[in-house]
């Protein structure tokens, strides 16, 4: 193992002080900012869904102010073109009167990027943002760039107003590593959100760490253990999302598709990312348990009958936790 047990002990405490911070600005969405953190440091993107006025913009923007990396926000419409993402080149003129094409970035070259309501522009201009996602490269006019390091992508969506939008088809939504629910906060947590943005004080945020840190932290969350025991309960946990695993519950027919291996992936990199903030070495069972809604919820299509019976797909995966038992592989 290239990290010492000081250097996990020390990068978790920094990562406890990433929440700490965060949390002074941030009132609540406990879930939405431990997975936008486990997904910073599992190298992957995240789907979040929540109505407008939540602060969607503010926790990544914070984030991305507590971890010193650069932020950028894009917001979707029908109008947007995929060079309104990537950048195009232009023709400029140098000091000697001669002309030449030169690039010009982006916002999707920032470290930190928030693509705001990723359903309301069209196929093609999401394409833009998904290549880069996945190849961590963008190609314009033949020459391909790669991406900062590290990258990471928060796409919305919201639940609301879906006329005039161009959902996600399944194989896209796969790409991303997890999908966050955004709650109404509380009244408790209203009351707090008014204080702190009506009142005189202002709250100034740390810079806790920087990209060269979440580099290594990256690097890290891979050399975290992980038991063949624990890899072969996330295995069934995937497998049993399909509706021909055998399963005796009612719930498996209201599922048409499930997980597929994006989906196990994405179970074991958040596990390890959140036993690594938890100062762990090595994945609990507890981490594939309290990953598998944001992990699997966008990949599990329910079926017309599960649409017409209303079924939720997170009731279908607390159902699933409680069928799947750890060292009992579903056959």
């Amino acid at each position: 193992m290239p990290f010492t047990p000081e250097q996990f002990e020390e990068m978790s405490g920094k990562l406890g002080l990433v929440k700490e911070e965060i949390g002074k600005f941030i009132v609540g969405q406990q879930e939405a900012v431990e997975f936008s953190l486990y997904s910073i440091l599992a190298d992957g993107h995240a789907l979040l869904e929540g109505l407008p006025g939540l602060g969607k913009t503010m926790l990544i923007r914070t984030i991305s102010e507590v971890l010193d990396l650069s932020f950028s926000r894009i917001q979707f419409t029908p109008d947007l073109m995929p060079a309104d993402i990537t950048g195009t080149s232009i023709l400029e003129r140098n000091e000697e009167g001669m002309q030449r094409f030169a690039f010009k970035e982006g916002p999707i070259f920032s470290q930190m990027v928030l693509a705001d309501e990723i359903n309301r522009a069209t196929p093609k201009t999401q394409s833009a943002l998904l290549e880069a996602m996945g190849e961590k490269t963008v190609t314009v006019l033949g020459e391909t760039r790669q991406m900062a390091r590290p990258f990471f992508v928060l796409a919305t969506q919201n639940p609301i107003e879906m006329e005039g939008t161009y959902p996600l088809p399944e194989a896209q939504m796969d790409r991303f590593l997890c999908k966050i629910i955004l709650p109404y906060p509380s009244k408790l947590e209203l009351k707090e959100i008014i204080l702190r943005t009506t009142g005189p004080q202002h709250i100034d945020i740390q810079k806790v760490m920087d990209a060269e840190e979440i580099v290594m932290a990256q690097e890290m969350v891979k050399e975290v253990v992980i038991a063949d025991e624990m890899i072969n309960y996330a295995v069934d946990l995937v497998s049993a999302t399909h509706n021909n695993s055998g399963s005796s519950d009612d719930w498996a027919k209201y599922v048409q598709y499930g997980s597929g291996p994006r989906g196990l992936q994405s179970i074991i990199r958040l596990a390890k990312a959140r036993a690594l903030v938890a100062g762990r070495y090595h994945v609990s069972i507890a981490d594939i348990k309290t990953v598998a809604k944001p992990a699997l919820r966008h990949r599990i299509l329910i079926n017309y009958e599960g649409e017409a019976e209303g079924v939720d797909v997170d009731g279908l995966i607390v159902k699933l936790l409680e069928e799947v038992r750890q060292g009992a592989s579903v056959q």
